[in-house]
């Protein structure tokens, strides 16, 4: 056991799971939409649905998506800030399949029209996992500078992502590749090492067969 796992996160409470958790996956969604987000249509899921009201879980969500850190002593004001910044967002509770009790299912939008779906789960602690980006299952943690590419499932994809990461000078630490059926709509979920830059993303939307581009960097 770590100490970590004694003490738990820096936060602002009351619960590592039900706050904290709740508030990186909105930050985190956040970061992936890559734009502050207009809307957010929020789906809570067992326990999140059962009690998480009285832990500030729907307040942490939204405080999450305005960019607010699990520490940030604003959170329980979120909504009021949310109105401010022309954050509109609702919340319903339903049951998802296969996922961790402590789940929550967020489709945003930005200014530009750009949506994303997220189906994301808080462990404990403070850690959460992406389990779903655009209906595609993935399960990466949230903890890495991470680059998502959703393509054509064909030979070469991957291949070209990884040599624009090389010739970038980025380094691979986990690589997922995940498809919804042979030739279809694929996701490729890298975390890296370093920085992922935008010029990157930016030639990779280029590409043939590459549908989207989506960065993760931790410094959001």
């Amino acid at each position: 056991m770590r100490l970590f796992d004694v003490i738990g996160p820096i936060m602002t409470g009351p619960s590592s799971s039900h706050t904290a958790g709740a508030a990186k996956i909105g930050l985190v969604t956040r970061a992936m939409l890559g734009g502050e987000p207009v809307k957010a249509d929020i789906l809570l899921h067992g326990s999140f649905a059962k009690t998480g009201r009285g832990h500030g879980t729907d307040r942490a969500i939204v405080a999450g998506l305005l960019g607010m850190h699990p520490d940030d002593p604003r959170i329980p004001d979120s909504f009021a800030l949310a109105e401010q910044a022309g954050l509109a967002f609702s919340f319903t509770t339903g049951t998802l399949k296969n996922v961790h009790p402590n789940t929550a299912a967020l489709s945003v939008e930005n200014a530009d029209g750009e949506r994303l779906d997220v189906v994301a789960s808080s462990l404990g602690g403070g850690r959460i996992q992406i389990c779903r980006v655009d209906g595609i299952e993935t399960g990466f943690s949230g903890g890495c500078n991470t680059l998502i590419v959703h393509n054509e499932d064909k030979p070469g994809c991957a291949a070209l992502v990884t040599a624009l990461l090389a010739r970038f000078g980025l380094n691979i630490a986990t690589m997922q590749l995940c498809r919804n059926f042979p030739g279809g709509y694929a996701v490729m979920v890298i975390e890296c090492d370093q920085f992922i830059p935008a010029e990157l993303a930016e030639e990779l939307e280029r590409a043939d067969g590459v549908a989207r581009v989506t960065r993760l960097n931790l410094d959001v």
